[in-house]
Parts: structure tokens; sequence; C-alpha cells
């Protein structure tokens, strides 16, 4: 476990790691540890709110589930987790007049999975940046989803330029077992004392080193430099799929996340694929989302694009 804490700090700009045993814990330890840091670092009991954005998600369990836009994920839990205030996605200047004095963390994922599978642009995420060093507001990035790869790059937001103050990730880290993890600063990690947060299975030996050769495979210049190869003539296809297919409006994403709005029910074209044996998601109601494996081959990729077109056929 401390091993693999030092591979993922020395891969980003965290100093300490906290496991979990999923993506929706992470973000759930995510917000404690930022309201904990605003009462015992700032010494403010009321810099409690929380800034999230249309088209997140953020998780299932109470916090993170409050820091969810969409109602149909809130609304059978009622009343959830006060103090989230939820800004239009990519609008800089709503999102500035949200995070206030009384924000103590902005939560937000620099490419959206759910919510559409669509990019944070580069400025709106260094508005961010620049509006919590102002009010003293934690800067999260949620890369359950967007992290380790699946961009391109190792971490979705390194390409940004834009760092933030605690990062999220899960999903992919193990291969395929349960883990997340919290990676944070170490003025973050400063506020957080034993028995604020814990978990009886997180980061156990086992899955410690299977995760420790997971993040090893993905965290090499040659493994990534493939996935961008192969993530360009995905995005190739894709375009051209889009040109011959007028029902597609818009295709958006990078490396191996990529969306396709359409002007019908994606979850349409998601059962018809199903049905050729190619497994697709829906995101956002109308955009198909892909996230084929990150070792998919350029053969691969061909009959991914055959089959979706025939999907789509349908």
């Amino acid at each position: 476990m401390a091993q693999l804490a030092r591979d993922l700090c020395e891969s980003c700009f965290a100093n300490r790691v906290f496991f979990s045993n999923s993506g929706s814990e992470a973000n759930e330890g995510a917000i404690k540890f930022a309201r904990k840091y605003a009462r015992v670092v700032l010494g403010k009991e009321d810099k409690t709110g929380i800034v999230a954005f249309s088209g997140s998600f953020h998780g299932r369990t109470m916090g993170s589930v409050a820091a969810t836009a969409a109602e149909k994920y809130r609304a059978p839990f009622e009343p959830v987790m006060p103090g989230v205030t939820f800004a239009p996605f990519n609008d800089i200047q709503t999102a500035q007049r949200a995070i206030d004095d009384k924000t103590c963390a902005v939560i937000v994922e620099p490419i959206q999975g759910e919510g559409g599978v669509t990019p944070a642009r580069p400025e709106f995420l260094a508005a961010l940046r620049q509006r919590c060093n102002k009010t003293g507001a934690l800067l999260i990035f949620d890369e359950v989803q967007c992290g380790l790869g699946r961009s391109g790059s190792l971490w979705a937001h390194q390409t940004t330029g834009v760092e933030p103050d605690i990062m999220t990730i899960a999903k992919p880290i193990a291969g395929g077992f349960p883990m997340g993890a919290i990676l944070l600063t170490q003025t973050v990690a400063k506020a957080i004392t034993p028995g604020d947060h814990g978990s009886t299975f997180a980061g156990g030996p086992f899955i410690s080193r299977v995760a420790r050769a997971v993040f090893g495979q993905i965290n090499s210049a040659e493994f990534l430099a493939g996935v961008v190869e192969r993530g360009k003539l995905l995005e190739e296809g894709l375009r051209q799929l889009a040109q011959n297919n007028p029902e597609i409006t818009e295709v958006r994403g990078k490396g191996m996340m990529w969306g396709l709005v359409t002007s019908f029910p994606a979850a349409d074209a998601v059962k018809a694929a199903q049905a050729r044996g190619l497994l697709i998601l829906s995101a956002g109601g109308n955009v198909i989302r892909l996230l084929p494996p990150l070792i998919i081959s350029k053969e691969e990729i061909s009959l991914l694009l055959e089959r979706l077109q025939a999907a789509l056929n349908d």
C-alpha cells in the first residue's frame, strides 16, 4: 500500500493518498476533507458550501449524490446533504459568482462522463483555480472515469496546466477489483487526523499489489502514446460516421472517451448495438458514450465502427 501511494504521488501534484473501495467513497471522503480543512486550517465553521456543475456525476452515497446534478439520482433520497450549489458547466462567469467566501470546495470532472462526455475547457478550469485561490476554497478534480489514461494522458487535467488540491480516482486502478483513492496535497492532509475517515477493507495488501501492477502498465510513455494513437484513429472513424449519419449532431471527447450527440434517444442505439455484440452506454439522454478498453487494437476499432454503423441503420 505504501509503495502504491508513493507511485501515485510521484505521478501528479499530490503528497498524500487516502484509499477507498470505490469512486463514490473517494468523493464522499473528499467532501469531508474539504469541510474539515475549512474548519480546522482556515478556522471558518460556516465555510461549508460545495459548488458542483450541471451534468455532474460524483456517486451515489449521500454526500456524493448531493453533488450530482441529475434529479433522478437525488430525488429518491431527499433530503440529501445541504449546502451544494450547481452552476452551469463551462460557464466561467456564473461559476465565479457561485464560488464565494462560504464555499469550502469546488468539485468538477475534467471530462464529464455520465453528463454526456463533455470536456471542461482549459480556461474554465483555470478560472475555477483562480477563484478558489481567492476565496480559500479547495479545488477537487473527479477523475474516477476520465483519469488513468482514459484521455490519452495519465490524468485528464494534466494537459490543461491546472492542478487541483484534491483528486479522486477509482474504476480501472485495480483492474476490476474494488479500489478508489483520494489524492491530496500536504496542505490539505494536515487537517486530517486519525479517526476522521476510514474503511475496513480499503488499501488491503492484495488489492494494492494488483493496483500497483495495473498502474505500472498504464503509467508509461509507450502505453499512453498507444492510447493517443488509437484514440485519434477512433476519432477519425467517429467523425466520418457523423458525416454519414446526420442524426449524429456532434462528436466530442478525447483519447478513449467519446460521446456522440444524437437527435434521437441514445438508448435506442445502445440496444441495437448490444444485439450486435457491441457494448456501449448512453449518457445525458441523447449521447452515445464510448469507453473502449485502452488496449483496443486497430482491427477492433474498425469492428466497433462497423457494428455501430449497423446499429444506427436500424
